[in-house]
């Protein structure tokens, strides 16, 4: 048997019972057996700082940060969409991550993006917005399927767990999508 994969999931919302943090914890529930998928919290990570880039200085938080994504088999980024863009916390995540360039632990780092929102777009444009992000960075990303969750509210519960079953259904093959990059590019 394979060894297992582990997939570093990234939730671009701080907010307690979020949909988006609710749509990454129905991708671990869904993973199949052959993946992990840990999450990491984006909280502690401080505003993007070029004068913090040596390696006296680094804060503690982005050097974990960066070791995660550097661990990691590959990513699985959820966004929700903040004025038809990347939310600002996961924009700077990000822009700390991607340091040094054309040597930051994106580069070549398999990557998978899905996302959920209220309207009637389900993150489309936030989406674009990251593969251009992940152009710069060169990290490969999944192309297909895409999972853009529209109307989110009405698939998930009270207790924010994900039961629309076409939902389930993308989800899970966008981790499988996520699976063969991973292979493919090792």
């Amino acid at each position: 048997m394979p060894d297992t994969l582990t997939v570093l999931g990234i939730a671009g919302s701080l907010r307690a019972g979020s949909i988006n943090r609710a749509l990454l914890e129905a991708a671990q529930e869904l993973a199949q057996d052959s993946m992990t998928i840990q999450i990491f919290d984006l909280t502690p990570i401080p505003m993007y700082n070029s004068e913090l880039e040596t390696d006296e200085r680094r804060p503690a938080e982005v050097i974990a940060f960066k070791q995660a994504i550097t661990r990691a088999d590959g990513l699985l980024i959820i966004t929700p969409e903040y004025n038809y863009s990347v939310p600002g916390v996961l924009k700077n995540a990000l822009d700390w991550a991607s340091r040094p360039a054309g040597k930051s632990p994106l580069k070549d780092k398999p990557t998978a993006i899905m996302g959920a929102t209220g309207g009637l777009w389900g993150t489309v444009r936030a989406q674009t917005h990251l593969r251009d992000i992940f152009a710069s960075t060169e990290t490969p990303v999944v192309l297909k399927p895409e999972v853009l969750v529209a109307e989110a509210r009405q698939k998930f519960d009270e207790q924010c767990r994900l039961t629309d079953e076409a939902t389930r259904h993308f989800v899970r093959e966008l981790l499988l999508a996520l699976e063969d990059l991973i292979h493919q590019l090792r």
